[in-house]
């Protein structure tokens, strides 16, 4: 059957196997499947009304909470989540026709849209439900030795590193561990101690987050992956953060593995990532669940893990038809001009200093908390972190989390479309009320 009949005969008679050939479409034969849902149509004014009236208009977020923590879960777009509920009604309408006939061609067409927003052939990108089953996937098809080096960081997700000891207890790799010192000088700093850490400790394998969750930094990714190919290491990237915050262009990249969550901040309904592996390496990586694709291709491996709700990943035509009308460029330099600013507000009122050099940071910034807190605590570590971040919620409503790097109490802050200058100068206000608890120990 050649490529022209592909493109003619009824999708109905799709399967998994299917999948590598319908990817492998140029664009002028590739026909997109019909979309059996109405899909909203968006059309702003110019300039976009940034900030509460967003918030109120197209997000669930309760409008008395300061909402300062999109980096944790994301929180997503109102025409989203009701796109996913007309797919759960269409699907339920005749599930065999859609999960039989229906549903791969539909994957194949958000894959497509997906690898032109990040920059890179729809054959070295497939869906999953979050980047811990990419990460997975990963680490557990790869073949270690016993003293195999897999290299992280300190700032490495807590999650990886479980499943980083997972993997070494089970084959006897080595697990080393790369120390970044804060406050951060600059990307030199980080390029630097993976450079000595790789000379002394040659690896198999390095994890690197683009930007770590609690320390939220944009690594030197770029330098630190051609370091990494240079010395023959295999580099995976926890882009968990990357999605919609950063301009993400796998092929100039060009890692080994990359995975990121569409849930956070593309704004998408939770269960929609994606993952990025390099051609070569496509063979040896199957997905954490093994499903009726085994054997027929890379994609299509990972594009059945078993029956679930595939209404989260169908729901990306709406969220990134959403981001191109108002502007991709437009919304993320809102983001990132509103985390800089609400970082100066903070700094100001506080009389402290960022974590790391101001251009290092994008939509999330992480601000150092007072003298006059630190001294509320006999211990500062994760507890005392805990204890502010909780005042902040039950006192203020302020949903923000603080965070102890290296024996000092920091805050993170998020900027997404929903936020505006008022929620920063809120945090800063509540926190020097809180530090006047002077004489009180809280822990």
């Amino acid at each position: 059957m050649n490529k022209q009949e592909i493109v003619k005969r009824d999708f109905g008679s799709f399967h998994s196997s299917n999948v590598q050939e319908l990817l492998e479409l140029k664009d002028d034969l590739y026909s997109p499947p019909f979309i059996p849902v109405k899909l909203p149509v968006f059309e702003f004014e110019s300039p976009f009304p940034f900030g509460r009236k967003t918030k109120k208009k197209f997000f669930y977020i309760e409008e008395a909470c300061c909402f300062l923590n999109h980096g944790a879960f994301g929180a997503v777009l109102k025409p989203a989540l009701e796109t996913v509920k007309l797919w759960q009604e269409y699907v339920e309408k005749q599930p065999l026709r859609f999960f039989d006939r229906e549903l791969m061609p539909h994957l194949v067409y958000i894959t497509k849209k997906l690898a032109k927003f990040v920059d890179c052939d729809a054959r070295d990108l497939v869906l999953i439900n979050n980047a811990t089953f990419g990460t997975n996937s990963v680490l557990t098809s790869l073949s270690f030795k016993p003293g195999d080096v897999i290299l992280t960081f300190n700032v490495t997700y807590g999650a990886v590193k479980k499943l980083v000891k997972h993997v070494c207890e089970r084959t006897g790799a080595v697990n080393v561990e790369a120390q970044i010192d804060f406050p951060v000088s600059g990307k030199q700093q980080i390029l630097q101690t993976l450079s000595q850490f790789l000379d002394s400790h040659p690896a198999k394998l390095a994890i690197i987050d683009h930007i770590p969750s609690n320390t939220p930094f944009v690594m030197p990714v770029e330098e630190m992956v051609d370091m990494c190919r240079t010395r023959g290491v295999l580099s995976f990237i926890d882009g968990a953060h990357s999605l919609g915050n950063l301009n993400l262009s796998l092929s100039q990249l060009q890692p080994d593995f990359y995975v990121t969550n569409a849930h956070k901040w593309l704004a998408a309904p939770k269960g929609a990532a994606i993952m990025y592996v390099r051609r070569e390496l496509q063979p040896i990586i199957h997905p954490a669940v093994v499903s009726h694709g085994l054997g027929s291709g890379f994609n299509s491996e990972f594009i059945w893990s078993g029956l679930h709700d595939y209404s989260p990943l169908l729901s990306l035509h709406t969220v990134l038809d959403f981001w191109e009308a108002v502007g991709v460029e437009t919304m993320r330099t809102h983001m990132h001009t509103l985390a800089r600013e609400g970082a100066g507000i903070l700094t100001k009122a506080w009389g402290t200093s960022l974590a790391a050099p101001e251009d290092m940071f994008s939509s999330m910034s992480l601000i150092k908390l007072p003298a006059a807190i630190h001294s509320l605590f006999d211990n500062i570590d994760y507890s005392a972190g805990e204890t502010i971040q909780n005042r902040l919620f039950h006192d203020f409503n302020i949903e923000v989390p603080i965070k102890c790097v290296q024996g000092h109490l920091y805050v993170r802050i998020s900027a997404h479309i929903h936020n505006d200058l008022q929620d920063y100068e809120k945090l800063a206000k509540a926190i020097n009320m809180i530090s006047q608890d002077k004489g009180n120990k809280l822990l």
